[in-house]
């Protein structure tokens, strides 16, 4: 799991990505799409067409970090270009790096009324 420090915004580009891009595209698409800084230590996230494989472009302060996960089975959720910019907790970002839907999670268990 990437080291997200506390303050830090996680950011979704909407839609899908050219992977073959590498850290200076993703970079420019940041800037241009986004319209942030990617240097700020903010995490920009970008989905593939497939939508199995994701990329996390980061600067942790000492250099830009790129970050990718494949999933073998399934897909990412991922919003719909209709959402705009969307921004996610980290935590958000845990599950869906699980491959779980972040926008709803469901507990495994849910107490029970005793009567």
């Amino acid at each position: 799991m990437i080291p997200v420090p506390s303050g830090v915004r996680v950011w979704l580009a909407t839609g899908h990505t050219d992977m073959r891009k590498g850290f200076p595209g993703l970079a420019l698409m940041v800037q241009e799409t986004l319209t942030r800084d990617p240097h700020n230590g903010h995490l920009f996230v970008f989905r593939s067409r497939r939508g199995d494989l994701i990329e996390v472009l980061w600067h942790d302060g000492q250099g830009a970090c790129l970050f990718s996960k494949k999933l073998e089975r399934g897909r990412f959720i991922w919003p719909s270009l209709a959402d705009g910019v969307v921004t996610i907790t980290p935590a958000q970002l845990g599950y869906l790096l699980d491959g779980i839907d972040w926008r709803m999670p469901q507990k495994t268990w849910r107490p029970t009324a005793t009567g």
